[in-house]
């Protein structure tokens, strides 16, 4: 901005004045860590600050106020005075904060952000006035600020985008805790440590880092294949769970299925021998009851045959006499007979429920039925006889009565 180069332009006589001063002393070779002004000096004319070179030794002290363990220590000391020189770029005002509105300036005019509405929230949070020992604390509890050499190496591959400097920061081992020298202007840093002749990669690392500083790591937009794969392994994981239940739901359903056809198998095979058991025991009756049927018919036979014979005998018996009492006498005794034989064959029939009527017994009805009807016509025909002889015996004693 034009304020930053009037800045650079007034502070180039006062630095080197007070390091000729120093020189002549033989200063240079003689002060401690906490007043290495001569290489400060480069530092602060790289920055561009309106200061004179002795704000170094206000820094020393401000760090051994804020931050006593570090204060010994000359990369945090270097560091330190990086931070306060971005600090004093900030504050337009001088008046030792960062407010919104100097915030917002520079976001805009110094680092170039057109919507510098997240960056400005990230660096302010809830305190509106940023002091030295703020930006202090903030860069030491922030996730940058451990980075080891390697995760600064990947930094200025990834993010920066200059990875022909590699070897150089490798060299140096520079960690997290260097990064605010790179934020400021620092030409032995840059080109006589790191060898960046390049000016326009100077002014690259030196956004990148400012940016890293004030507003934290920036987004992993390299890592997405990470989590892509991490994804796809979750979802492959997920997956392979997924379809292990699903076997396994499908094995246990199967098995209860095989239980139960086995089940049932066992039930079939249970009435299959049961019914063959049935079936062996109606064959054992049938043929009891086949044996039964040839005694009962030979029985049968044999009664029919003794009834046929004494049937015959009563038939010649009647039919050989000429009384007709007789022949009327020896018919019932041949129907008597008949009927006992036939009460004789039911008593055998009822007493085998099961047993089917031989074709004997049913010719032997038929032969009773006619005996029956034999029977009846002679009963009818004495009947009509006695009926005959008392007409004519009462015709008979008519006329005799009618002769006297």
């Amino acid at each position: 901005s034009p304020l930053t180069q009037t800045k650079m332009a007034a502070v180039d006589d006062g630095c080197l004045l007070v390091l000729l001063l120093f020189l002549a002393r033989g200063a240079a070779h003689t002060l401690s860590h906490r007043t290495r002004v001569s290489d400060s000096c480069f530092r602060l004319v790289d920055t561009g600050k309106l200061s004179l070179c002795l704000h170094v030794k206000l820094c020393v002290v401000d760090l051994c106020a804020i931050d006593q363990p570090l204060c010994q220590d000359e990369n945090s000391l270097l560091s330190f005075e990086a931070i306060c020189s971005i600090h004093k770029l900030m504050d337009d005002d001088a008046d030792g904060t960062v407010d919104t509105t100097e915030t917002d300036e520079f976001l805009r005019e110094d680092l170039k952000y057109h919507d510098p509405k997240d960056k400005h929230r990230s660096f302010h949070r809830a305190d509106l006035h940023i002091s030295v020992a703020d930006m202090w604390n903030a860069w030491k509890s922030s996730e940058v600020y451990n980075w080891t050499v390697q995760q600064v190496e990947d930094w200025l591959l990834v993010s920066v985008e200059l990875p022909q400097y590699s070897e150089a920061f490798r060299k140096q081992k520079l960690d997290g805790r260097a990064l605010p020298r790179l934020a400021v202007k620092n030409t032995t840093l840059t080109v006589l440590v790191l060898k960046i002749l390049d000016r326009s990669h100077s002014q690259k690392l030196q956004l990148k880092a400012l940016d890293i500083i004030l507003f934290g790591p920036p987004p992993d937009h390299q890592n997405w294949w990470k989590d892509l794969v991490l994804a796809l392994s979750v979802l492959m994981a997920l997956t392979g769970c997924w379809f292990a239940f699903v076997q396994t739901r499908k094995s246990r359903d199967d098995l209860s299925r095989l239980m139960k056809d086995l089940e049932g198998l066992q039930r079939a095979e249970q009435s299959l021998l049961d019914l063959q058991d049935k079936l062996q025991r109606a064959q054992e009756e049938q043929r009891c009851v086949q044996v039964e049927k040839v005694k009962v018919e030979e029985e049968l036979r044999n009664e029919i045959s003794s009834a046929k014979q004494e049937a015959q005998r009563l038939r010649e018996l009647r039919e050989g006499t000429e009384n007709e009492r007789s022949r009327q006498k020896y018919a019932e005794e041949e129907l008597e007979q008949v009927r006992m034989a036939l009460k004789k064959a039911e008593r055998e029939l009822e007493s085998r429920a099961h047993w089917a009527p031989p074709e004997a017994l049913q010719k032997w009805l038929q032969l009773t039925h006619e005996i029956e009807v034999q029977y009846y016509n002679i009963k009818k025909q004495s009947a009509e006889r006695q009926l005959l002889q008392a007409r004519e015996g009462g015709e008979d004693n008519n006329n005799n009565t009618h002769s006297h």
